[in-house]
């Protein structure tokens, strides 16, 4: 099944950095049949309400892209809120649009899901061959969870569901909390306040050895948007990781930056011309997480938005609206 401009999208998390941003990425290609919910609308956590919806709607096609998220910090504290949550949601949204016939699926996934000391970078194929990362494995468990489930669905009852890996995301309207955010919005917030208080150094957390590839979110949306409309099953039943079940596509850049380099992009940007200090008693996480997207570039898709370019964006953003940030 391809995507036509007759189907019912139904995106799940579409106030989310990446949801919104496919939400756009659609209405730019003239998709106006797009469903959305807020929380308050419809609670992603109460299987029947979820249920109810399936049935009142009837979406033709479901894009999963509403999870509970986080950083290092948020992912190592709140642990059993990170799988439950996710878990629950994921499920909800997977199993009732089976029951319900949505035949066309896409699950958002996570880097992450791939081990701790996975060969760099990263190929579909290197799923459950080693240990993850402690600091985030109740995450990484329940997408990896989420994604089985997807597989199963589509090799026990041919369900036309497939799922993509994106790396670590950052754009508009991510989460700027100092702590519970990812790396690169909370560098952001926490360089424009030193420079607007004057301070004369910045401590970041870790070493500031660890790699990290990064994606701007609207590149995100326009590479699963894409996958979504053009993707056949014949193409993913060819996939590497297909022999053994695995029906997802990693979605990144294919380049990654250390922390340190990153926290130096970020302070030459926003003019901090303090220290930099690394505090080595905090966490690294996992060394380095560099996708292979040798199989999206198959799919004639490379992102347009550099990285230096994207910063630059997401801090524009976050100065005109951190009032409504956290």
């Amino acid at each position: 099944m391809q995507l036509t401009h007759k189907d019912k999208i139904f995106v799940a998390g579409h106030r989310g950095l990446v949801g919104s941003s496919i939400v756009e990425a659609l209405e730019a290609r003239g998709y106006d049949k797009i469903v959305t919910r807020t929380r308050s609308q419809l609670d992603l956590l109460d299987s029947m309400a979820v249920q109810r919806f399936y049935a009142e709607e009837r979406p033709d096609v479901v894009i999963v892209a509403a999870a509970k998220v986080g950083g290092i910090h948020a992912n190592n504290v709140y642990r059993a809120d990170f799988i439950y949550e996710n878990l629950t949601i994921q499920n909800n949204l997977i199993w009732n649009a089976h029951l319900s016939g949505v035949h066309r699926l896409v699950f958002l996934g996570s880097s992450c899901i791939y081990p701790r000391n996975a060969p760099q970078p990263m190929p579909e194929t290197c799923l459950l061959t080693g240990e993850l990362e402690y600091t985030n494995r109740p995450y990484a468990l329940a997408k990896i969870a989420g994604l089985e489930l997807v597989n199963t669905l589509r090799l026990q009852h041919c369900r036309d569901y497939f799922s993509v890996m994106p790396t670590n995301l950052y754009g508009p309207r991510d989460n700027f909390h100092p702590e519970n955010s990812h790396v690169l919005p909370a560098l952001i917030r926490r360089f424009i306040e030193a420079k607007e208080n004057g301070a004369k150094s910045i401590t970041v957390w870790g070493s500031g050895k660890p790699r990290r590839e990064f994606l701007y979110s609207s590149d995100c949306a326009e590479a699963i948007v894409h996958l979504t409309e053009n993707i056949a099953g014949e193409y993913l039943e060819a996939l590497p990781s297909a022999s053994e079940g695995f029906y997802h596509i990693n979605v990144g850049t294919g380049e990654d930056v250390s922390i340190h380099d990153l926290a130096h992009t970020i302070a030459n940007i926003t003019e901090f011309t303090g220290k930099i200090d690394f505090d080595h008693s905090r966490p690294d996480g996992t060394p380095r997480k560099l996708l292979d997207v040798s199989q999206l570039v198959k799919l004639d898709w490379r992102p347009r938005v550099s990285l230096t370019d994207g910063i630059r964006a997401t801090i524009d953003w976050y100065r005109q609206n951190r009032h409504k940030s956290i």
